[in-house]
């Protein structure tokens, strides 16, 4: 749990109010209300029971901390706060609460309720990141761009293109997100319900219901699958957003200046004309947590036989920071979104900073296929004009065997990067179409 320091960066935004102590002590509270309530409807308690039992689930009756204090005893929270329960609850009713359920019943059931209303929550940021996105794919479709390979110029793209493919991998994780499920618990002692008589899978099916839960086909306490996707697709958005974020923090820097972050914020405690793009830090530090979590995760997915001794425990902490965190990252990466300013003028000027040099394999290409050179001599001939290191336009003109077949004309317009954009355009546009059928509109 973090002392807050630190949430400023790493648990902003809305998520983290649905993940903290309190929706974790509401979402166990909300699930023994919904099994009493359950188990009424099976014909198991009488219904009085059940609404006397739900009555005393309101979280303002019970302290977190003592809860977690007493939690120490018995290795989870569940177990001391039935027992603070079933004291609330009087007569004949106390002795339904919890009936038939284990403590992993709860929990597991509790932190689909957390996640579904935390992947809600994130989701509101991933949805609102994909429309900035689209709009900057869209705005800058034919803004030629220095493309960049190894942080090394490269051929020309155009900013709309990368704006594309941070939009395709924003969708992606969004389509991981909607394909969720988040599945009630309820199994009993050791998934057969055994206490509940024939009746059990009936509570099952009231349970899910009540809590708008989906029914698994059985309990799932060591089949760990659900949690396990569930941290892939949240480690799929950390990983759209920690992209994005990168590149945004590239193009900020003085030397390229292709972006910059308006609004508040963006100082140094030393250095007065410094702008630093503070979001997208703040979002790439966010993202960064993810993959340890994911891996957490991924090895408590080994549990034994019908109960696991320590890889459930170990689920609870890194489930909750991992949505917290990718909570975090997602409205960080909507903040700078919004304040993005894109400079074109600067982008245009960087992509024409190499003189034409990284296009001279067009050049190379004219010569051999439109005028029949052998491949070796116009190569050797080209590289030698780049190894000259002066203006590459006047060198090829001036080159013996450049200049024999090709015009100064002709040599400019095969340097100029707005030429040499391939299908950037086209690719643009289907990551525009696509982004729109993804969310239900037409284009």
């Amino acid at each position: 749990m973090s002392d807050g320091l630190f949430d400023g960066v790493l648990a902003a935004g809305p998520v983290a109010e649905w993940v903290d102590d309190a929706a974790w002590l509401r979402a166990m509270l909300d699930v023994e209300a919904a099994l009493a309530r359950a188990e009424a409807d099976a014909g198991l308690i009488p219904a009085a029971h059940a609404e006397a039992i739900a009555a005393q689930c309101l979280p303002e009756y019970y302290d977190v901390a003592s809860l977690g204090a007493a939690a120490t005893g018995v290795g989870n929270p569940a177990a001391p706060l039935v027992r603070a329960l079933t004291a609330r609850v009087e007569g004949e009713a106390a002795r339904y609460v919890h009936f038939g359920a284990t403590s992993q019943d709860i929990v597991d059931t509790a932190a689909m309720l957390v996640a579904r209303d935390a992947v809600a929550a994130l989701a509101e940021d991933v949805v609102a990141c994909g429309e900035l996105l689209a709009r900057l794919a869209a705005d800058h479709i034919d803004t030629v761009q220095a493309g960049r390979t190894l942080l090394q110029h490269a051929v020309p793209v155009t900013f709309g293109l990368t704006a594309a493919g941070w939009l395709s991998g924003m969708d992606d994780a969004a389509d991981r997100l909607t394909a969720l499920t988040f599945a009630v618990q309820c199994g009993g002692a050791a998934g057969t319900l055994a206490a509940l008589g024939e009746r059990g899978p009936d509570v099952v099916s009231h349970l899910a219901a009540r809590l708008s839960l989906a029914e698994p086909v059985l309990p799932w306490h060591t089949e760990r699958g659900r949690i396990a996707t569930l941290a892939g697709a949240l480690g799929g958005v950390s990983a759209a957003v920690a992209k994005i974020a990168r590149d945004i923090t590239l193009l900020a820097q003085t030397e390229v200046a292709e972006v910059t972050e308006q609004g508040p914020g963006g100082g140094s405690s030393t250095m007065p004309h410094k702008r630093n793009p503070v979001a997208a830090v703040s979002g790439a530090a966010a993202a960064a947590q993810a993959p340890g979590l994911v891996a957490t995760l991924l090895s408590a997915s080994a549990h034994e036989h019908q109960r696991a001794a320590g890889s459930w425990h170990a689920e609870w902490w890194p489930l909750r920071e991992l949505l917290r965190s990718t909570g975090s990252a997602v409205h960080w990466l909507r903040t700078s979104l919004e304040r993005l300013h894109v400079d074109v003028d600067r982008i245009r000027a960087n992509a024409e900073l190499t003189g034409g040099y990284a296009l001279a394999e067009r050049v190379t290409s004219e010569l051999v296929t439109e005028h029949g050179v052998g491949r070796a001599a116009a190569h050797d001939a080209v590289a030698a004009c780049c190894a000259a290191g002066k203006p590459l336009v006047d060198t090829l003109a001036a080159d013996p065997l450049v200049g024999a077949h090709l015009s100064t004309e002709r040599i400019a317009a095969l340097l100029d990067p707005a030429s040499y954009l391939g299908s950037a355009r086209v690719f643009v546009e289907r990551a525009l179409r696509h982004h729109a059928q993804q969310t239900g509109r037409k284009q």
